[in-house]
């Protein structure tokens, strides 16, 4: 390996669903010297992880993709309505393959440092390996929920059986054939991964912390009408997911539950429940801002919970939520709350009798100890600005990101931040991100970031940076857009931070949608890049 520097246009950093397109976007169209780095050894991102027993998508398929080629999207078929992990990862290695991306990838290459050096405005980026790269343009594309929160809890190191964290999982994957497991966490990969392992475990315990509510999925495999459908009707499928508030294939219901009568809203409800998915929280278009809407919808879901788990107790801890539905990710699922049925699956109120430590024989909290096999961490991730910070980016003076966001995150559009030039984040804190469904979100971001860049080219600009008074609105809009929601409600949620201990608790995401985004983004651009430093 040669020690001297790669020298490019652009250095973009992650290979899922948002590398993938901002490579091919500056190489294929804008011509740039570009290449992409990826800590995996392969495409894939989250998909390339995330390999826990039930790992599913949770928007449809027909909108879970690429649709900047309409000829990708009739050459790709998908078999489920919601497609499993290793389906996705075949499709990112398939859209890879298609426009020979991988050639222009290094992978194994995890980011040490990237500095800027402003005398001669270029990025500096070292690989753990200790290869260096330097170029004009630095692209994190480096995912919301990548980074893996194992929780601090004490005695991890003298259990003598087999933990593992779900966002971590061994590609072999894991043997649950007449073991005891316990799983921590019921989040929405809590709740596809319990169905599974209970099928194979000996036994199951299942520590709860946080109630959460959780609609059915629905899912089946996609009938041949169907996908001939999608082919023919890719370019209005586009359509519709650019018109949508979550970039989603089905718009929010315009009628309100707080002025439907109680028979007719229960119904709605019900027939949302049989469709089962994502759609049921667009029954109503006041569910995420009216309290008395949003309970009506809790209230419907509790009574689900109560009806289908038999044993009264369990059934009462699992409904014991205590956040509105939807402030947290609205999980989907199959079979989670009828897993609780079988014999060999129990569950603990870990919020009634907290862990207090994890001993050699399994896990011990306040009122009993549970001997185990195995340890799965289902805790989620330090999400949206975790990976970020995990790297040591610095930008102008050797200012260190870590230290601008110390009370949170804080920059422009989520697209850059002030002090930190030529620098550009894809889906992070501060836009619709997560709040959408990711391939659509990711699209506008790295079509936006492209436009910028050829425009500056064609100008003779070397340089764009956020104005300190732009982050200052944009922050002070985030909070407003979300303060407009019940979303901040939600005590331990992730989009606030709340899972990670000493995080700060700002609410991350862009809550005003992804239309009105869209429309924000165009406006900065035809206001000759309001907001943005140029020269």
């Amino acid at each position: 390996m040669s020690n001297e520097p790669v020298e490019l246009d652009a250095l973009v950093v992650g290979a899922g669903f948002a590398g993938l397109y901002q490579l091919f976007r500056l190489r294929d169209n804008l011509g740039l010297k570009v290449k992409a780095v990826e800590a995996a050894q392969g495409v894939g991102g989250t998909w390339f992880w995330n390999r826990y027993p039930g790992a599913r998508c949770d928007s449809e398929s027909h909108v879970y993709w690429y649709t900047f080629s309409l000829d990708l999207m009739r050459q790709w078929e998908w078999s489920e309505r919601y497609p499993g992990q290793a389906e996705i990862l075949r499709y990112l290695n398939f859209v890879a393959d298609k426009l020979d991306l991988k050639r222009d990838i290094q992978f194994g290459t995890r980011v040490a440092s990237a500095h800027y050096d402003e005398a001669t405005n270029r990025w500096h980026m070292r690989a753990e390996t200790g290869e260096t790269f330097i170029a004009k343009f630095l692209i994190t594309a480096v995912g919301c929920l990548s980074s893996a929160n194992v929780p601090d809890i004490l005695g991890l190191k003298t259990f003598k059986g087999e933990w593992y964290h779900t966002g971590q999982w061994p590609h072999e994957g894991v043997e649950f054939t007449g073991k005891r497991v316990g799983m921590i966490g019921t989040g929405s990969t809590a709740i596809q991964a319990a169905p599974v392992i209970a099928d194979q475990a000996k036994h199951l315990t299942v520590f709860q912390r946080t109630a959460n509510y959780s609609v059915p999925a629905r899912n089946i495999p996609l009938t041949a009408d169907f996908k001939q459908y999608v082919k023919s009707s890719a370019s209005e499928i586009r359509a519709t997911t650019h018109q949508t508030y979550n970039g989603m294939g089905f718009k929010v219901s315009e009628r309100k539950a707080v002025d439907t009568p109680p028979e007719e809203r229960e119904r709605i409800y019900d027939e949302a429940w049989e469709r089962g998915g994502l759609q049921f929280r667009a029954s109503f278009e006041d569910m995420l801002v009216s309290k008395e809407a949003n309970d009506t919808a809790a209230d419907f879901i509790k009574r689900k919970i109560r009806s289908i788990v038999k044993d009264p107790k369990t059934a009462a801890v699992l409904a014991d939520i205590d956040h509105p539905y939807a402030a947290k990710r609205p999980p989907i699922d199959t079979d989670y709350f009828e897993t609780y049925n079988r014999p060999n699956v129990t569950l603990v109120d870990v919020k009634a009798a907290p862990i207090r430590q994890i001993s050699e024989i399994g896990i011990r909290t306040d009122q009993a100890e549970y001997p185990l096999d195995i340890i799965v961490f289902a805790t989620g991730f330090d999400a949206l600005t975790g990976p970020l910070l995990k790297m040591d980016i610095r930008g102008r003076g050797g200012i260190a990101l870590k230290d601008v966001w110390e009370a949170g995150p804080r920059n422009y559009l989520g697209l850059q931040v002030a002090g930190f030039p030529n620098l550009f984040t894809i889906t992070g804190p501060g836009s619709p991100s997560v709040l959408c469904n990711m391939p659509v979100a990711i699209e506008q971001h790295v079509d936006w970031i492209t436009d910028c860049i050829a425009h500056m080219r064609t100008n003779g600009l070397e340089r764009i940076e956020a104005r300190a008074d732009a982050v200052e609105k944009w922050v002070s809009e985030v909070n407003e857009a979300a303060a407009r929601t019940l979303l901040p409600q939600a005590k331990h949620s992730w989009y606030l931070g709340a899972n990670i201990p000493g995080k700060p608790q700002v609410f991350m995401p862009y809550a005003g949608g992804l239309v009105r985004y869209r429309e924000i983004c165009q406006k900065v651009v035809t206001r000759g890049y309001e907001g943005f430093a140029l020269s």
